[in-house]
């Protein structure tokens, strides 16, 4: 398991990543959120020993984390790190290698992915001649040549299209089957919330919330949407109701309680038939506009 305590870096005067504590366990997907300069990047650097913390510590497995522990980690930067002007087949064997493979099992490895990810025609190609998603997809390969304790990913689904994020997705759920952490960063928050098991939050360096989508979710404000057969215009009158719209058949309430809950649906049946009386949850866009503010 990776644990994060207490972390902290500054540059000068500059607080860039302010206390921040967090924990990815055995086997879970954890997304990484927040605006550009929040601190994701340098948090992630500090993990991977790239920068080192001001204050705090990494701790792998309940231990602080060492060069030999971090040998381990799968990374990939924000900044693309491979070698434009090498094949791409020959720097994949060469980062497998230099994790531990033999010269076969690098080249077999290697060849999977880029299989995996529709690049098998391309393996000698070099890595500039192709195009910037394909790119990408080959910073991932390399990422996880090495079979990692834990994946690091940086922005992992920026710049590809919807094939290749169902493959990268395949990819990282068979790695936390095998028990795999996985933190990575992304704007893209329909991605977030469809597959992580649990949500960091970093606004301004500190970590401003924490926990699975669903609990992030119950957090916020929980509406009910009304549907009756007709004019839903009488809710307005109920006691103990605050309406935050009406349109013709349609209302959306802010109840207290489960009890209101059932008064405004005994109401709504006396009146004529009720088609809809539902939660309306807020999305994961919502909580993290309202927590990042």
């Amino acid at each position: 398991m990776l644990r994060i305590d207490g972390l902290t870096r500054r540059f000068g005067e500059t607080v860039a990543v302010d206390d921040v504590g967090f924990q990815v366990p055995r086997g879970a997907m954890t997304g990484f959120v927040g605006a550009n300069g929040a601190g994701k990047t340098t948090t992630m650097r500090m993990i991977m020993g790239v920068l080192q913390p001001t204050a705090g510590r990494v701790l792998w497995n309940g231990q602080e984390a060492t060069v030999a522990d971090r040998r381990a980690f799968g990374y990939m930067p924000e900044e693309r790190g491979l070698y434009p002007k090498q094949p791409v087949l020959d720097q994949l064997i060469y980062l497998g290698r230099l994790q531990g493979r033999s010269a076969a099992d690098a080249r077999a490895a290697a060849t999977d992915l880029l299989d995996r990810f529709g690049l098998g025609g391309r393996l000698t190609d070099k890595l500039e001649a192709l195009s910037l998603g394909n790119q990408q997809r080959v910073q991932i390969a390399a990422a996880v040549i090495g079979g990692p304790d834990l994946l690091i990913l940086d922005e992992p689904f920026s710049g590809l299209d919807p094939v290749a994020v169902d493959s990268m997705v395949d990819l990282l759920r068979e790695h936390t089957t095998r028990g795999v952490p996985v933190l990575f960063s992304s704007h893209q928050l329909d991605l977030v919330e469809r597959l992580c098991d649990s949500l960091v939050v970093l606004s301004s360096g500190r970590v401003v919330a924490e926990g699975t989508v669903e609990d992030l979710r119950r957090r916020g404000r929980v509406l009910h949407r009304l549907v009756v057969g007709g004019d839903a215009g009488w809710i307005r009158d109920m006691p103990g109701v605050h309406v935050v719209d009406v349109d013709g058949p349609t209302a959306l309430l802010d109840i207290s309680d489960s009890a209101g809950t059932d008064v405004v649906l005994r109401e709504a049946m006396a009146r004529g038939s009720v088609r809809e009386l539902a939660e309306v949850v807020p999305t994961l866009s919502d909580i993290y506009r309202e927590v990042t503010v």
